[in-house]
């Protein structure tokens, strides 16, 4: 069964959406206060983190950023801040996905399945297998292992960063438009998240590429999307 620690001060809330997951069989926790929210996700195994954005103790923000330090768990964020620049800030924080306020209980419980199915297969074991690895140009991606490289020098990527890295080095000259990206990778329809594609693409080129204004693997099609070069 699979864990959910919630961080959440509104009650009522945290509350329904402990509700719907346990209804779904996972095992959740909930914790009101950011502060005590980080001690358990730091302490304990969780295959999953819902992060309101505004917390007692410590905001969302830090949470995410201290959990990404040490662990590559998926983490939702969820907030009744609509801006744009908090979305990319979440994302940029290593946040899989966010979620703005109100939304359906039943579509929070879609995004938590989506999100830990595809984890679940990024490390599953494959004992007994021989590494698979793409090198392009200097960029070697261990799939098995999932582990990146440029020149020798290895890049840490997130779970999504990691994977949307590896799709578009698997369809090498492809263009892919973003609406295209997201429901590959996140497994769902965009629905105006196509924030979460660029910020990912944006992290990814700080990691991989020489000069970000002049990127030699992910290439942008203006008007179109995303292609990686070869």
């Amino acid at each position: 069964m699979s864990k959910i620690l919630i961080v959440e001060d509104d009650e009522a809330i945290s509350d329904l959406q402990k509700d719907y997951l346990e209804l779904s069989d996972f095992e959740v926790s909930v914790e009101n206060d950011g502060q005590a929210g980080l001690d358990r996700a730091l302490s304990e195994d969780f295959d999953l983190f819902i992060l309101d954005l505004m917390l007692p103790g410590m905001d969302g923000f830090e949470i995410c950023k201290r959990i990404r330090e040490i662990k590559d768990t998926p983490i939702l964020m969820v907030s009744a801040k609509k801006e744009d620049i908090d979305k990319i800030r979440g994302l940029g924080l290593g946040a899989d996905d966010y979620m703005t306020k109100p939304f359906s209980p039943s579509e929070l419980v879609a995004r938590v399945k989506a999100h830990l199915a595809r984890y679940e297969r990024l490390v599953g074991s494959k004992h007994g297998e021989d590494n698979d690895v793409i090198s392009i140009r200097g960029l070697r991606i261990d799939k098995t292992a999932r582990r990146v490289w440029v020149h020798g020098e290895e890049k840490q990527l997130t779970t999504k960063e990691f994977e949307l890295l590896t799709f578009l080095a698997e369809h090498p000259n492809h263009v892919f438009s973003k609406e295209e990206l997201f429901k590959h990778i996140w497994n769902m329809d965009s629905i105006g998240d196509i924030a979460t594609v660029t910020v990912h693409i944006k992290k990814i080129r700080e990691k991989i590429e020489m000069d970000t204004s002049t990127p030699q693997y992910i290439e942008t099609i203006w008007g179109v999307g995303y292609r990686f070069k070869v």
